[in-house]
């Protein structure tokens, strides 16, 4: 019950947030349409072909990234504003406070990265099939509960907004860049391949591509089997980091 009513505020919070949503819009669209249409004739006569087909999975990707792991560094409005103290002395485990927050997170995340999605389609972005679009869906609720527990991890650790900004342009940033979402995983340098394996936005990016536009540099099985793994860290990591929060 406890879970339920976490994750139904998490969701409520961001639907009664309009500027909120339509903000968060705003910079997945900018990479869509600036870099979509912008790089697309280069990458058209580097016999890539489409670069809007090719980056609108990576856009998606973004979109949940952004949003999941926000959501999780959500715990410190809360701590400031005395909402999580009032949670934590609550008679219920702390595991079910942790987890109707990162599944709220998650939720919200999806709802954001369908958006996303949407946009990506009036641009002019098709899939393959629409057959593909429920594997799809299961690549992105992997993406949006590896980040949402990340950001749990986060939120858990900081004890104020200042590290709100080191985070941002130490994590979350090198995370977007290195998934592949923007550029291809070919022909890498050694270190910035190695680099880009161990970001899991990778796995999500890639596996996004695989099943919108059947193009899987990694392959769609190592990239579930992948997020999946890190799915199961990161909720074992966000719940004991949840767990020695100090009252």
């Amino acid at each position: 019950m406890t879970i339920y009513i976490l994750w139904l505020r998490e969701v409520k919070r961001y639907l009664r947030s309009r500027p909120q949503i339509i903000g968060s819009l705003a910079q997945p669209m900018m990479y869509l349409l600036v870099l979509g249409f912008g790089l697309g004739p280069v990458f058209q006569q580097a016999g890539q072909g489409s670069y809007l087909q090719f980056m609108a999975p990576g856009v998606v990707g973004m979109g949940l990234l952004f949003t999941s792991i926000f959501s999780g560094i959500g715990l410190l409005w809360d701590r400031q504003f005395g909402f999580l103290k009032e949670t934590l002395v609550a008679p219920v485990p702390r595991l079910h406070i942790m987890a109707g927050r990162t599944l709220g997170g998650a939720t919200v995340a999806m709802i954001q990265g369908i958006l996303v999605l949407v946009v990506c389609f009036i641009a002019g972005f098709r899939p393959q099939s629409l057959l593909a679009i429920p594997l799809a869906l299961v690549f992105m609720a992997l993406v949006a509960i590896v980040f949402s527990a990340l950001g749990t991890v986060i939120g858990s650790s900081l004890k104020d907004m200042q590290g709100f900004q080191l985070i941002m342009n130490f994590l979350v940033l090198p995370i977007f860049f290195l998934s592949g979402a923007l550029f291809p995983l070919t022909n890498l340098p050694t270190a910035l391949t190695v680099a880009t394996r161990l970001d899991p936005l990778t796995y999500g990016v890639d596996g996004l591509r695989g099943a919108l536009i059947g193009l899987s540099q990694i392959g769609v099985v190592t990239d579930f089997a992948v997020l999946l793994l890190v799915a199961a860290a990161f909720l074992a990591l966000g719940a004991r980091a949840f767990s020695r929060i100090q009252v």
